[in-house]
């Protein structure tokens, strides 16, 4: 018996679909004909024939669970993608979802304290190299013992690689908050946070518009 060629992939599927709860609540209102205030959702396998999701409503902690069935079945896993958009488009207007929802705060984010630390780790060995000769050079000892460890360019392209990828990252959040109306403020924040801290700001306002758009759902029931 042949297996199932999108069943077979449907581990990597759940786990880009995660990132994506705005769309599985939409599948579950709209495609699973769930009346609910549906508040997070989640797929758990998907095959050539359906998806299986589980959900929670708005006020509850209960899990419950919801099969919606492909018509036509996919035909194989190309079909996967255009699929899953064309329902996710169909979906979203047919249940009034803010495709770009104002953002009017700025969030934290606890990957944030991640990349600040390591940051503050590339500061350190940073004047610890250049005030290796000072007299307060106890304090940067630890410093230069790792850096020995390394090439001495090592720096200078840790250096670089932060400033291109922070950099492209905070033009990505500057369009982002451009998008979403987020004001003067929140998005000068949002951008100096992209700067210094990169990737981690990026997450922040994706969850706020995932969160937002989720909203949009329930305001309109």
């Amino acid at each position: 018996m042949a297996s199932d060629p999108v069943a077979d992939k449907s581990g990597f599927l759940c786990m880009y679909m995660s990132n994506h709860p705005d769309t599985l609540v939409s599948y579950v209102r709209y495609w699973g004909k769930v009346k609910e205030a549906v508040s997070t959702a989640k797929l758990t396998s998907i095959d050539t024939k359906g998806m299986n999701l589980t959900y929670q409503t708005k006020g509850s902690t209960a899990t419950k669970e919801i099969r919606v069935q492909f018509d036509p079945p996919l035909a194989g896993y190309d079909e996967v993608k255009p699929r899953l958009i064309a329902m996710k488009a169909e979906a979203e207007e047919e249940l009034g979802m803010v495709k770009a929802p104002q953002i009017t705060s700025f969030k934290f984010h606890p990957q944030m304290v991640v990349t600040a630390v390591a940051v503050s780790f590339l500061v350190y060995t940073t004047y610890a190299s250049s005030l290796k000769h000072a007299p307060y050079n106890p304090y940067f000892a630890p410093g230069n013992i790792i850096l020995s460890f390394f090439p001495s360019w090592m720096l200078r392209f840790s250096w670089g690689l932060l400033a291109v990828f922070h950099g492209f990252e905070s033009l990505y959040v500057a369009y982002l908050c451009r998008k979403h109306s987020t004001g003067l403020v929140v998005g000068f924040q949002y951008w100096l946070a992209a700067l210094i801290l990169g990737f981690p700001a990026i997450i922040s306002i994706r969850q706020q518009v995932q969160e937002a758009r989720i909203a949009s759902i329930l305001k309109g029931q």
